[in-house]
């Protein structure tokens, strides 16, 4: 049930329903109020329950109070009792300011209610003292807030807070806050809004911790998008109001204008701050250091490093881990040196995080892991215990480098230190064992992966299809890409294309078109590697046709062809020579920009050969070297036996003695 609902519900129900649970024998604090009847019967109680209850009364002993329990007080003398009793007790605390116990006790009584699924809504005119002196339920209002909110009721809490103030009482800002606090980390945003506007209309007046509370609300991007606008009101709002803006207040705002992109806003706050002598922080710094870093612009980032060292603040582990795990990304490897040598220099200890930068950036430069195991060792060293994502970083890093022995021993060690591997750590196995063409192990972890209710990112599936559709039936391969999508799993062009190839290569090239309305219906847009594809399966058929109509759709529809698409075409020209146009198209692929690669340069020598148009494939022949794509055997071979059926015998046996020389085998 929504706040809102529930106010408007509870709120304006009768006042009579509001106190039906008053009791005028329920407090001694009462007796001055209500004219006692000595005719009424007594209520037959325990003496040990009314001697308990006067000494705690007297002595405001917490040690007697602590061994009473309300659940057992009930089983003992019956609910009515035991809670008129508590009630006694928990204002006898509260008029003598032990807010603690008075918490506690509530508390207690609260979870009473839970367990037995009473209406919690009670408490609040369960616990309300005197409707005449109201004044003396303020504490155990307060408190009974608080006990709400951090058991997660916040319904309950924000109903104590608008009945007080329905019955005259001012609940403490502190309280306030405190519930204030807790929606907020609750995600509730319309609680949010609705209690700070009656703290603005009504009171108790918000203090620089409510305001701080409320910029940390729109500044941060949980649950919905910062609200920079409105931060910037809370902080209208603080100057006027006369409240000491804090150092947390002005860095909640910073990072808020960070993360919308207003980092150079951001940064000239800070200066303008300095230059007037107010507060800041490290947190005011790094967040500009990030948000600079973020956007790539890694060398500003370090000049507010330096501004931030001139300022007299000093940069901690976060400032260089940041900065650290930039440069590694820009690939700059002097500047990590450096920053990492200045927080030896300074004595701060490098973090887990600045270590998984470091390894991240050796990883991605295909460095060695052996090489790699110095920064291992030091992680050791300096004390710290691998983490999941230290685990799951070097995992990845042995996947890629094809090392799976100790990609799967470092999985053990992780799993015998209770870290639960996730399915970046799958994924990566599934890569690395389908990049050595392990089909089966990488299924066994896929099979895993599905136990622990996990699914592969979008390259991974692609693998996990590839294999079904190696080794098993088409539907089957389908039948799983669907249940990829069901279970939020992105397709893309590569994924479909793993079936437009298996229909190509097992010669049903019309079943893979079909293919293509399929992917639209799915939202997965053709692309040129899907047209490639179909138009080799056409080409292998002779359905010359088929492949110039998927030729002509590409083009109206402005795929741009790639150096496979454009070798396709040669070959199928050459199939019915038209040498010219093939010609044509092959300097075409150049003039877009395409370098051609050793089969296209060897599928068009291979044609002029066929045609004996020896001075033509000799040309490309030698444009192959030229252009810095050297002739394979293949290439070779070509030209050596259409020499040889030439009988140009010189030629083909200088051609066989060079590629011999250049260690190519026949």
């Amino acid at each position: 049930m929504s706040l809102t609902c529930l106010l408007r519900k509870r709120v304006h129900s009768p006042q009579l329903r509001f106190f039906k649970f008053y009791s005028p024998s329920s407090s001694a604090l009462m007796l001055e109020d209500e004219t006692p009847n000595f005719n009424a019967s007594v209520p037959k109680t325990n003496t040990r329950m009314f001697h308990l209850v006067v000494r705690v009364f007297k002595t405001l002993n917490w040690s007697v109070a602590r061994e009473i329990r309300f659940k057992g007080w009930v089983q003992s003398h019956g609910f009515s009792h035991s809670i008129n009793s508590f009630r006694i007790i928990i204002h006898t605390f509260a008029f003598a300011g032990m807010h603690l116990e008075v918490f506690a006790l509530i508390r207690d009584v609260l979870g009473f209610y839970k367990e037995e699924n009473r209406d919690a809504f009670e408490l609040v005119s369960t616990l309300l003292d005197s409707r005449y002196h109201v004044e003396r339920s303020v504490v155990v209002f307060d408190v009974l807030m608080k006990v709400f909110a951090s058991n997660s009721m916040l319904e309950h809490a924000y109903y104590v807070f608008v009945n007080a103030r329905e019955v005259g009482i001012q609940p403490h800002i502190m309280s306030c806050n405190f519930l204030l606090k807790c929606l907020v980390e609750a995600n509730r945003v319309n609680g949010v809004r609705c209690l700070f506007e009656d703290l603005k209309n009504f009171g108790p007046t918000p203090n620089i911790h409510t305001y701080t509370i409320m910029m940390n609300f729109y500044c941060r991007d949980v649950g919905c998008n910062v609200d920079i606008r409105r931060a910037a009101e809370i902080l209208g709002r603080i100057y006027t109001s006369g409240e000491t803006l804090t150092v947390v207040t002005y860095s909640t705002y910073i990072k808020g204008l960070c993360k919308v992109g207003s980092v150079e806003v951001a940064w000239k706050l800070i200066c303008d701050l300095h230059c007037n002598n107010q507060p800041l922080n490290n947190h005011c710094f790094n967040a500009v250091i990030y948000g600079f870093c973020k956007r790539g612009a890694v060398y500003d980032a370090l000049e507010v490093l330096q501004e931030m060292k001139n300022s007299g603040q000093l940069p901690d582990v976060y400032s260089y881990t940041i900065l650290i795990d930039a440069f590694c990304k820009d690939g700059d490897d002097q500047k990590v040196r450096d920053l990492v040598e200045e927080m030896e220099l300074r004595g701060i200890k490098p973090s887990i995080v600045s270590y998984t930068s470091l390894i991240r950036d050796g990883i991605r430069k295909n460095m060695p892991m052996k090489s790699l195991m110095n920064i291992i060792r030091e992680i050791s060293v300096s004390g710290y215990k691998y983490d999941q994502t230290i685990y799951e970083t070097l995992i990845d890093g042995f996947c890629k480098q094809g090392d799976m022995y100790s990609a799967v021993k470092l999985l053990e060690e992780m799993s015998n230190n209770n870290f639960a591997p996730s399915a970046f750590c799958y994924c990566s196995l599934i890569k690395g064992f389908y990049k050595l063409r392990r089909f089966a192990d990488a299924l066994k972890v896929f099979i895993i992966m599905q136990k622990n209710g996990m699914w592969p990112d979008t390259i991974a599936c692609n693998h996990i299809l590839s294999i079904y559709c190696r080794e098993r039936e088409f539907d089957e391969a389908l039948a799983l890409s669907e249940e990829f999508q069901e279970h939020g799993v992105n397709l893309n062009p590569y994924s479909y294309n793993e079936f437009i190839h298996k229909l190509c290569r097992e010669s049903f090239p019309e079943k893979a078109l079909q293919l293509l309305p399929r992917m639209l219906k799915r939202n997965v847009l053709p692309e040129v590697i899907n047209y490639s594809t179909l138009i080799s399966g056409f080409a292998k058929q002779s359905n010359a046709k088929k492949a110039v109509m998927l030729f002509t759709r590409m083009t109206k529809v402005g795929i741009t062809f790639n150096i496979k698409t454009y070798t396709i075409l040669i070959n199928l020209c050459t199939h019915y020579c038209k040498m010219r146009i093939a010609y044509d198209l092959f300097e075409e692929m150049k003039e877009r920009g395409l370098y051609p690669d050793q089969i296209a340069y060897t599928t068009l020598i291979a044609a002029f050969c066929n045609n004996r148009e020896m001075h033509m494939a000799r040309a490309l022949f030698d444009k192959m070297s030229q252009e810095g794509c050297p002739p394979n055997a293949i290439t070779y071979t070509c030209l050596i036996n259409a020499y040889w059926r030439l009988n140009r015998r010189n030629q083909a046996h200088k051609l066989y003695d060079e590629m011999r020389a250049k260690g190519l085998s026949k």
